[in-house]
């Protein structure tokens, strides 16, 4: 039984407000009326999907479920874990990595590495991310786990963690296996984990172009030339795959992310990246109300020895809706009804409901912010006498 406190916020604009009656909202004028929302666009790809990168909403979607060939999508999971390697020191920029036969002769796109020298892994990633190259790949699939196949064991560990549920990976490269495969949804995720994880190496993804061995190769997401908001992030082609691009893009605070998948060409998956992009802006808007971890209320402890514990969300509050649709939202606290010692901070004590009018807009677990140990006998036994006349009244 959850008991509502009688305490509420309304969420307006920038700010909580108490107290904001039907009375004293204005009656609109030509000027203030709301804005008119289109449908989403309808785009020439087999899947695609528009997510909001900070607070995950997904905006539109098309067969985002679907499992198909990544192609060279496969190798923002790639990048992300040669990251991982670097940001947790096992790794070190200038680390020499030995180019293996099997590394030189793969075919498809390269950064044209030469077989038996040695390149700074730093380097390896830039050939990864700007040139699609699928040498650099597999030289750093080669000096993270020994050899592709662990590599792409490590790649799907990290997959099922993000909860990439419809993804499988058989190579680090994104090279044709029919059980090779991925999602919309999933590579929107894996993008969201890359901005969010790989802050000082995600502005390589918006780099134009990387010489290498004297050849200098263009960065193929059009992308980064055609939107100044768009700063990464990969593109994929194979016969299978058809064209594909994900891409990231931020324009005053807000950051989308947008997946399309199964294009007919090059030309076709930029413009259709650019309408999921313009429509998201044009039309939605993103806003932060309480950070992980702050304090929003607290809770009466029977049996602890402390009496009260502060609550807030572990996450935060962040929520993204349609421009106009922030007037009038109201955020209610549920807390249990009998909150016991011993508690550990992260044990969900309530719930927090965000409304507008009677539609529920977002809701979220209310989480203990510290632990509280049980009290001393004398304590727990009056604390129990007390509840118990407690329950009788309530």
């Amino acid at each position: 039984m959850l008991k509502k406190l009688l305490n509420t916020l309304l969420i307006t604009g920038v700010a909580s407000i108490a107290g904001l009656t039907q009375a004293q909202v204005p009656t609109p004028t030509p000027s203030a009326m709301p804005q008119i929302v289109p449908a989403a666009p309808q785009l020439a790809a087999s899947s695609y999907i528009l997510m909001d990168a900070n607070s995950g909403v997904v905006l539109v979607e098309h067969n985002a479920d679907e499992r198909l060939p990544p192609a060279s999508l496969t190798k923002m999971m790639t990048s992300y874990i040669a990251s991982l390697e670097l940001i947790e020191g096992r790794i070190g920029e200038q680390d020499e990595v030995l180019i293996s036969e099997t590394a030189w002769r793969k075919g498809g796109s390269k950064m044209f590495v030469e077989v038996g020298n040695r390149v700074p892994f730093i380097d390896l990633k830039r050939g990864i991310i700007i040139q699609s190259g699928n040498d650099a790949s597999i030289a750093v699939a080669e000096h993270v786990a020994g050899s592709e196949d662990a590599f792409a064991d490590v790649m799907n560990t990290h997959a099922r963690r993000l909860g990439m549920r419809n993804t499988n990976f058989t190579n680090s490269t994104g090279w044709p296996d029919d059980n090779l495969y991925s999602s919309a949804r999933d590579m929107a995720i894996l993008a969201q984990a890359i901005i969010r994880d790989d802050v000082e190496y995600y502005p390589i993804y918006k780099e134009k172009e990387f010489v290498w061995n004297g050849i200098r190769q263009v960065n193929r997401n059009r992308m980064l030339w055609r939107d100044s908001s768009v700063d990464g992030l990969k593109t994929g082609h194979t016969e299978a795959a058809g064209y594909c691009l994900v891409a990231s893009a931020e324009r005053d605070g807000m950051r989308l992310i947008s997946v399309v998948m199964g294009t007919s060409g090059d030309a076709v998956r930029t413009a259709e990246t650019q309408k999921l992009l313009t429509w998201g802006f044009r039309f939605h808007e993103t806003r932060r109300f309480y950070q992980p971890g702050q304090v929003l209320s607290s809770a009466r402890v029977w049996g602890g020895a402390n009496k009260q514990v502060d609550v807030g969300l572990s996450d935060g509050l962040i929520l993204t809706l349609q421009r106009g649709q922030f007037d009038d939202l109201e955020a209610g606290i549920s807390m249990n009804s009998a909150i016991k010692a011993p508690i550990s901070a992260g044990d969900v004590l309530g719930t927090v409901e965000v409304k507008r009018g009677d539609s529920v807009v977002h809701s979220a677990p209310l989480v203990a912010l510290a632990d509280v140990e049980r009290g001393g006998l004398f304590s727990r036994l009056w604390d129990n006498i007390r509840l118990f006349f407690y329950g009788l009244f309530n």
